[in-house]
Formats: C-alpha cells, sequence, structure tokens
C-alpha cells in the first residue's frame, strides 16, 4: 500500500478541494495504485478534520462504489469510514443502511465500518450488520461478504470474545461456517 508520510509539498487549504483532489486522483487513475494514492491522501493526518467530518460520506461511498473490489474497499472501509462512525456515532443509521444496499461493496463497508473501534464499538449496530448479511440475504452467499462478517467479529473478539462467541453461538446455521471459522479463530 502506498503511504503519504511526509508533508505534502503542496498542501489544500478546504476541505473542497481535498476531496476534489482526491476525486480526481481517484476517478483519472489509469492505475490501481494512484486510486491506493488517493486514500492515501484522503486519509492523511493533515486532512484529518475533512476526513472524519459527516460531509465526507458520499465521497467514501463513491470510492467503495466505483473501487469495487476487496483492497481498495478495505481500506477505504477501514482507515477513512471506521473513524468517521467513531467521531459520529449518529451515522449508525446510515451504517444500517449501507449494511442492507444492493451494492456488494457498500455492505462490506458496512460490517468492517467499526474495525479498530474496540470498546467503543456499537454492537447492535455490528450485530444489525452482521444480520442484514447472512445467508438468505441478497449478498449473503457472497465470499467477500461472509468473510467481512468473520473479520469484523474477530476484530471485536480481541476486546470482548464472549460477546462474540455468544453472539456466534446464537446466529447458529444462519452463519455461514467461514464465518464462524474467522470468527472464532482466535477464541480457542
Amino acid at each position: 500500500m502506498l503511504r503519504v508520510l511526509a508533508e505534502p509539498a503542496h498542501a489544500i487549504d478546504d476541505a473542497g478541494a481535498w476531496e476534489a483532489t482526491v476525486r480526481t486522483l481517484w476517478d483519472e487513475a489509469g492505475y490501481r495504485e494512484e486510486r491506493h494514492a488517493a486514500i492515501a491522501l484522503a486519509r492523511h493526518s493533515r486532512y484529518r478534520a475533512w476526513a472524519t467530518d459527516p460531509p465526507a460520506l458520499p465521497l467514501y461511498r463513491h470510492l467503495v462504489v466505483t473501487g469495487a473490489w476487496w483492497d481498495l474497499v478495505d481500506d477505504v472501509a477501514a482507515h477513512l469510514l471506521a473513524p468517521l462512525v467513531r467521531a459520529h456515532p449518529e451515522l449508525a443509521g446510515t451504517v444500517r443502511a449501507w449494511a442492507a444496499d444492493e451494492d456488494l461493496w457498500v455492505r462490506r463497508s458496512a460490517i468492517l465500518a467499526q474495525l479498530g473501534a474496540s470498546e467503543r464499538t456499537d454492537t447492535r449496530l455490528l450485530a444489525d450488520c452482521v444480520e442484514a448479511n447472512l445467508a438468505g440475504s441478497r449478498h449473503g452467499s457472497e465470499f467477500f461478504v461472509r468473510k467481512a462478517i468473520g473479520w469484523a467479529l474477530r476484530d471485536y473478539a480481541r476486546t470482548d470474545p464472549v460477546w462474540v462467541a455468544g453472539h456466534v453461538a446464537a446466529l447458529g446455521d444462519r452463519l455461514s461456517p467461514l464465518s464462524r471459522r474467522e470468527a472464532l479463530k482466535h477464541l480457542g
């Protein structure tokens, strides 16, 4: 993954220009690496205030829908969407809507939207996102959805293994074997 480590030589001085620059880099990319550069710019510490402000949400959705593959979507979900959701818990309703979206990658992003939240994880939101994507849902049989469910639960299991084990047990056969295996991977 390409990372911007130094201060940019030509800093962006307002949120509109930041979003426009990210979109231009993304939309005009000829190579995947250029899209990774757009994500790196979006998540650069200099622009954190804009990246964690709710008006950035449509940008993130655009990146997810047009990126439409795990490497780009996961980077956006974990490093842009998740910090935004942590900073603005009132976005839970939007995340729930994303969890039931027609688009596979939007759903995956919703499932992963609390990665790294640890004790700040909204377990009701996590459960809702998982349950909206179980077998029988629009994309419940898709590998990338099943894997995301397992990853999100495994991530939270580091904080509350009892909750995760109980939730996995409560879901029973509605949870795919892949999701179950990933969720319980480090719980012995």
